[in-house]
């Protein structure tokens, strides 16, 4: 059986049973062991989501890594942030395995994989999934005794002391987990804090009965903003299902992620100053984030995803990357990997010094521009790549209808430098999609960029 399909770029990712089977996970986790020990790596925490089907996957996947003699922590049901928090608080192993589905539908599950505190990613899973296809075993159970940790009271109590300035906080939120495990972290961390707040779907449930757990859709913001409005309440906070993404909410804005880039970038210039901050943007993100974030430091743009992301504000030692999806990255006082909660609670840090108000306004008072959603073209995976590579080589020799083009950057697919705006199509690296979005200065032109670049796309099919 083909299994090409459930190993992604970033991480490991199926449908329970129909591509993530007993045998399948039993092999991941036997294959993985082998990984870890060329590492030095003798141990491994391992944490799961509110899925149904994630402790099932925990025990098959114990179950191999126990058989090559890998010790294995259970951290129980955590957001994915504490399994990162796990490798660095000093106490457990320093490699983990997060079991997740993050925003998918309910059915999918998978496998987050840090190894010796680094992301496991493109290549590294590849080279897993040859080593999993040589593999003849069936799966044995393992009756190894394993030891539990509670790393999440660990996590719940640093992050309480880390935002001890935001005790008492004078504003009421609204916190919306849609049913992940967002609140089993969150909700402790608020009270400690005496922050109040309204709760949202913040019990765990795996099969998301009230909305799909994705803040970056808008759909998925109805009844935040509903219960805002009912009860006069400015900000909000919400959630994907394993808590890596975060949306933020006030009274007149939803901030998206390049947005929130511009408001962190802007707080922690001001504390680290004289030093200017780096700060790390994705190729769908405004071209306006990078020209603020280059007033008051440096701006780098670079490849979508996490895993990419995080190597790359350790390489740079940036103090913050961000995604347009919410996924937030802070270095500076914090670890570099995305934590929607810490990201939260930072968000909560701005409006310390302004109001509300104010904190809208220095968004809304951006230059207006025009922008699409990222939108997606259905591809074949085969295809999808050799598509860009025809697009890279037709934009060297455009139709001379084409818009004027001042720049092409080809870090991640190919974003198109206009003269008042930009498009971007890319192969995601992820599903058998292109993914496109297109910005400008005014509507006439963001229709003009966006149907000349798809034209020219759909001639090289």
């Amino acid at each position: 059986m083909n299994y090409d399909h459930i190993f992604r770029e970033y991480d490991i990712r199926g449908i329970f049973q129909k591509d993530l089977s007993q045998e399948v996970v039993y092999k991941i986790g036997y294959a993985l062991a082998d990984v870890l020990k060329s590492k030095g790596e003798d141990s491994i925490n391992i944490g799961y989501d509110a899925r149904v089907h994630s402790p099932i996957l925990f025990g098959w996947l114990k179950d191999g890594l126990q058989k090559r003699g890998i010790k294995v922590y259970d951290m129980g049901l955590i957001p994915t942030p504490v399994a990162y928090f796990s490798i660095f608080c000093g106490k457990y192993a320093t490699s983990s395995v997060m079991i997740t589905g993050s925003h998918n539908p309910a059915e999918y599950n998978g496998f987050k994989i840090t190894l010796a505190k680094e992301p496991f990613y493109g290549k590294e899973i590849q080279a897993l999934k040859e080593a999993i296809y040589s593999l003849e075993i069936s799966h044995t159970p393992s009756d190894i005794e394993i030891e539990k940790i509670d790393v999440l009271s660990e996590y719940i109590s640093y992050l309480s002391k880390h935002f001890s300035s935001l005790s008492n906080f004078p504003y009421p939120i609204v916190v919306d987990c849609g049913n992940g495990v967002a609140g089993v972290a969150l909700e402790p961390i608020l009270r400690n804090l005496n922050i109040h707040y309204t709760p949202l779907f913040v019990e765990p449930d795996g099969t998301f009965p009230n909305h799909h757990p994705d803040p970056s859709e808008e759909k998925n913001l109805q009844d935040v903003k509903r219960v805002m409005k009912e009860r006069h309440i400015p900000l909000a906070l919400a959630f994907d299902g394993d808590a890596d993404r975060i949306a933020l909410l006030s009274t007149n804005h939803s901030y998206k992620g390049d947005e929130l880039a511009i408001l962190f970038a802007r707080a922690i210039a001001k504390e680290i100053a004289p030093k200017k901050p780096i700060i790390i943007g994705e190729v769908k993100c405004s071209a306006l984030m990078y020209e603020e974030c280059n007033k008051v430091g440096s701006s780098v743009m670079y490849k979508t995803g996490h895993s990419n992301l995080k190597v790359k504000l350790k390489e740079l030692d940036a103090s913050l990357a961000a995604e347009m999806s919410g996924h937030i990255f802070f270095n500076d006082r914090y670890f570099g990997y995305d934590d929607a909660i810490y990201a939260g609670l930072r968000a909560l840090e701005l409006f310390l010094h302004s109001s509300v108000e104010e904190v809208e306004d220095s968004i809304l008072s951006l230059p207006k521009v025009y922008s699409t959603n990222e939108e997606k073209i259905p591809t074949d995976e085969e295809k999808k790549f050799p598509l860009i590579a025809k697009l890279q080589e037709a934009l060297q020799t455009p139709p001379s209808t084409f818009p004027k083009i001042l720049e092409i950057v080809n870090i991640d697919g190919v974003r198109i430098i206009f003269e008042k705006g930009w498009g971007l199509v890319r192969a995601s690296n992820t599903t058998p999609v292109l993914v496109t979005r297109f910005e400008a200065q005014s509507q006439e032109l963001l229709e003009l960029y966006k149907s000349q670049t798809l034209e020219l796309l759909e001639s090289l099919k």
